[in-house]
């Protein structure tokens, strides 16, 4: 009963778990600013006061002006939010092998990255490293072979923070690793040995951490994958509570038959849906942005979780190599094969049929003029980097097919690439969609080393929201705008302790003023900050101070509900 009556009156007290005693001094004070907690509730003004790495207070406005802290900050003016979760990171490589500050990502208010489509570096298996593109050097090597196995995933995470990130990480597990993992980059249908070895390699993932499963369909060897191998690898993370997410195997012609595929995974896999980057690819399919809309709202009328997430900007960015039909990856021999004239001549005439097509056909969607061409590496193309493919074809005096199939067979690697496919009317139907969330598809960048060009969405995707979206188109609100950022990515990853401005949560927080907050990234310019984040808190550590990165790397390695070990958190 003495236990009981304590617990009751630290409650009362404000004296959340975690927190502190109501004596001990805040670390920092948050004072006068709009407080969007993230639940989608209207804004207050209130004062947030941050012990160690929890929100110990949240308050009225003014309660706080007195209390003893070690930093008090003004925030008038300003709006004091969660931090943003991004659902769709690639952030794999900066972490691993870059100093971990992820400088384009915590500048939008990100604190926390989740990755995984399509690829993860674990598990890894001699099959994985063979397949991997993620494998420079023998350095690299060395550093890959140490997720190799049971523990590979867990150990993979460990090493990112280990290393230092100032947001937090955490992953799917990618399932064309899973597919490498039991058999290579070979096209077919797995054998019962090489099915199970790739459901193996998903319970351990699950059980070091991993949110669920992660495909890219569109993608070699990822489109090798049928229907019937996913939902079998859905049965199996079922019991550890995960989720299925996907780049679905089109956004385009066969927009709406993949979404049927994608629910029927979950729904005969026993597990929820969440579909990256929801859009309707190729002015042809502008029509479909609707159709799919209500294809999703009507599987959740009959019960299945269907859900999405998606970045505002009409254009999608990927590998030039993702124009040829997935034959041409087979056995991970593209780049070798592009040395042989009837193999070249093959993949042409695909690429020129009239004929419907079952894969993704990116540059014929986009058409030549809405192909930007942006990551060639040889000196000689560099005149080219930012040039459309159409363009490009001239100067090589080729037709369009011929230009890709002899960049790619001289560059000897994927070649990123901008595809101009989607309309403004979708993109803003999407983001006021009850089940929509946001995510990059991008990973984190430092515009004092970057070079060449990129998407504009690994800078500007969270500001362009709040500022284009919010403020000066009026779209959708504030606070609901926050919460898909925030609360409802921390749902659906069952993220205990984040996604909400709350007494006792980790105090993630972003502080940003909203009448200024806007990206500045543009496709022609990428690499350029957004402006008017102020302040970022990961774990109660200020990871941006007045708009500038303090060098911190305070983020934690987060882990999904199957995860076996002892927090989670």
């Amino acid at each position: 009963m003495t236990l009981c009556l304590c617990a009751w009156l630290a409650a009362a007290c404000g004296d959340s778990p975690g927190t502190g005693s109501p004596e001990e001094p805040f670390d920092v004070v948050l004072t006068g600013g709009r407080v969007v907690d993230g639940t989608g509730a209207a804004w207050f003004h209130g004062d947030v006061g941050i012990r160690g790495d929890r929100i110990a207070r949240v308050t009225p406005a003014g309660v706080l002006a007195e209390a003893p802290t070690r930093t008090r900050m003004d925030v008038s003016g300003h709006v004091v939010a969660p931090g943003f979760i991004d659902i769709q990171s690639h952030s794999r490589t900066p972490l691993l092998t870059g100093d971990g500050r992820l400088v384009s990502k915590v500048t939008q208010g990100i604190t926390t990255e989740i990755m995984g489509e399509g690829w993860t570096n674990a598990p890894a298996n001699e099959l994985t490293l063979q397949g991997s593109g993620d494998i420079a050097s023998e350095e690299d090597l060395e550093l890959a072979r140490t997720f190799v196995g049971q523990g590979g995933f867990d150990r993979w995470l460990t090493t990112m923070v280990g290393r230092g990130s100032s947001a937090n990480v955490g992953s799917y597990v990618g399932a064309s690793t899973l597919r490498v993992y039991g058999m290579g980059m070979s096209m077919g249908v797995p054998a019962p040995a090489e099915l199970d070895s790739m459901a193996k390699a998903l319970t351990w993932a699950m059980e070091d951490g991993a949110f669920g499963m992660a495909s890219a369909l569109i993608y070699p060897p990822g489109n090798f994958a049928g229907t019937e191998e996913l939902i079998h690898l859905a049965r199996t993370m079922a019991p550890l509570g995960g989720h299925y997410i996907t780049h679905m195997r089109s956004e385009a012609d066969r927009l709406l038959e993949a979404t049927e595929e994608a629910i029927r995974i979950g729904e005969e896999g026993g597990v929820p849906v969440e579909i990256y980057h929801l859009k309707a690819a190729g002015t042809r399919n502008h029509s479909k942005g609707s159709q799919v809309i209500e294809l999703i709202q009507a599987a959740r009328d009959r019960g299945l979780d269907v859900q999405a997430n998606m970045y505002p900007y009409t254009a999608g960015g990927t590998g030039l190599s993702a124009c040829l039909p997935p034959w041409a990856s087979e056995g991970g021999q593209l780049y070798e094969q592009l040395e042989e004239a009837d193999f070249r001549e093959r993949v042409r005439a695909e690429l020129v049929s009239t004929e419907a097509r079952e894969w993704e056909d990116l540059c014929g969607l986009s058409t030549p003029e809405g192909v930007m061409v942006l990551g060639l590496e040889l000196e000689e193309h560099r005149p080219w980097v930012g040039l459309r493919l159409s363009e490009i074809a001239r100067e090589m005096e080729m037709e369009w097919p011929d230009a890709v199939m002899e960049l790619l067979r001289r560059e000897r690697q994927r070649i990123g690439t901008i595809y101009f496919m989607m309309s403004e009317e979708n993109v803003a139907l999407k983001m006021q969609q009850p089940w929509m969330k946001f995510g990059t598809d991008a990973g984190g960048v430092d515009p004092e080393t970057a070079t060449g060009l990129a998407h504009p969405r690994g800078y500007g995707t969270y500001p362009r929201i709040l500022g284009r979206y919010v403020r000066e188109g009026g779209v959708l609100e504030l606070e609901d705008a926050i919460r898909k950022m925030t609360s409802a990515v921390a749902t659906r990853l069952s993220l205990e302790g984040r996604g909400l401005v709350k007494e006792g949560m980790y105090a993630d927080l972003v502080v940003f003023h909203p009448d200024s907050i806007m990206d500045r990234a543009t496709f022609e310019e990428p690499h350029q900050l957004s402006q008017g984040v102020a302040h970022v808190f990961v774990n109660g550590e200020a990871v941006i101070r007045n708009g500038n990165h303090t060098g911190a790397l305070p983020g934690r390695a987060l882990r999904g509900p199957g995860y076996r070990g002892r927090d989670p958190r």
